[in-house]
């Protein structure tokens, strides 16, 4: 069953984000939608939900937190299961379960698998509130990052921009 932006933004609005988080949400999923172009193989209604609660856990916490607190809400309210691993492993370029464990978060493997889970993680990586940066950008604002997780990051731009450019998709 579709459902449209009012509904999405109600259930950020009841986990308590704010508009500026909402704003976020919305950046995000129109360039999540933007490179899943016209595809015939990925769900673009998940990408859709997806891209548009990827945030959710911004209402409780804006730490590291936010990702992992933001799939369980979803979970508790009765949202798919496959929004739920959208919004739990959109942070950065996902995170392994041992990352997550030298972060003190749960160790739950936090990489993104699928196509959708993917584009909504390159899509959050290019967008700073609600502008977008590109990919040269985004990756100058990592430096500090380990080298190995600024190559997940240019391969997620790199699987996004296949899917945008590719007819197959």
């Amino acid at each position: 069953m579709h459902k449209d932006d009012t509904y999405y933004d109600a259930v950020l609005r009841e986990a308590g984000c704010s508009g500026r988080v909402i704003a976020h949400c919305h950046a995000v999923r129109d360039l999540s939608l933007l490179f899943a172009g016209g595809s015939g193989v990925l769900d673009r209604e998940l990408v859709n939900a997806g891209a548009l609660l990827h945030d959710i856990g911004r209402g409780g916490t804006h730490s590291l937190h936010h990702a992992q607190a933001g799939a369980e809400y979803c979970r508790r309210i009765g949202m798919a299961p496959s929004i739920a691993r959208i919004v739990e492993c959109h942070t950065g370029a996902g995170l392994t379960s041992e990352e997550c464990t030298l972060l003190r978060l749960l160790p739950i493997d936090c990489m993104p698998r699928t196509g959708e889970e993917k584009l909504v993680a390159n899509a959050d990586n290019l967008i700073k509130g609600s502008v977008e940066v590109n990919i040269f950008g985004r990756l100058e604002s990592a430096l500090y990052l380990d080298r190995k997780i600024k190559y997940r990051i240019y391969r997620l731009w790199l699987f996004g921009e296949q899917v945008r450019r590719s007819p197959l998709y």
